[in-house]
């Protein structure tokens, strides 16, 4: 079955890969000019590897590594991997699906630079990589709790942590909410859009 995409080259494209990775054509999609393919998790390092070697596509670096949390579904995260071929000067999406307690393959045996990524994913989403070298959080505190991106994640009820001087140690604390404010968004530069009042007597009142 034939990939139906108007840009000839995409659609070679799109074919060469669905080949190399075995799937079907229901797997690709175009998004922004650029193909993306699902693949199962437990095939992403095989698929990775297909991409990178494979003549005539050459994904050979890996961009980014993120995932996108879908509570509603089943498996509710997606992970994306963003890969660049130079060769082509193209851009592709592999993703898979997973759920909170089955982890993914790590991908830091084809790309090494994927080590950071999946530590900021897991840290992050709470997304498992098995066979990561050190998966620790990254970018919150070692005694954090919870998933910040994820999309249930409360916006208040958590603590937050920051340096005392005084007792020169991090500190806890609960996470103090923040009044809404009501801000007319009036730059300083550009002036009002329209005549403002003046006080009769003041140097903008008619004489």
């Amino acid at each position: 079955m034939e990939w139906r995409v108007a840009d000839d080259d995409l659609r070679r494209l799109g074919e060469a890969v669905a080949t190399v990775l075995g799937v079907g054509p229901e797997a690709l999609s175009l998004a922004h000019g650029e193909i993306s393919v699902t693949v199962a998790a437990g095939a992403v390092v095989d698929a990775l590897c297909g991409l990178r070697d494979a003549e005539g596509l050459r994904f050979t670096q890996l961009i980014d590594l993120t995932a996108a949390d879908y509570p509603q579904r089943p498996r509710r995260f997606e992970v994306v991997y963003h890969l660049l071929s130079m060769s082509q000067n193209r851009r592709l999406r592999l993703k898979v699906e997973t759920d909170e307690d089955t982890p993914v393959p790590s991908a830091t045996k084809v790309f090494p630079g994927a080590d950071w990524f999946e530590r900021e994913a897991f840290d992050m989403f709470g997304v498992f990589f098995s066979g990561h070298p050190d998966l620790r959080r990254l970018l919150t505190d070692y005694g954090f709790h919870g998933y910040p991106l994820r999309k249930d994640f409360p916006m208040t009820g958590y603590v937050e942590v920051r340096y005392d001087d005084e007792l020169k140690r991090v500190v806890y604390e609960p996470v103090k909410s923040v009044e809404f404010r009501s801000f007319d968004f009036l730059s300083p530069w550009e002036g009002a859009r329209y005549a403002e009042p003046t006080a009769e007597g003041s140097p903008g009142a008619s004489a």
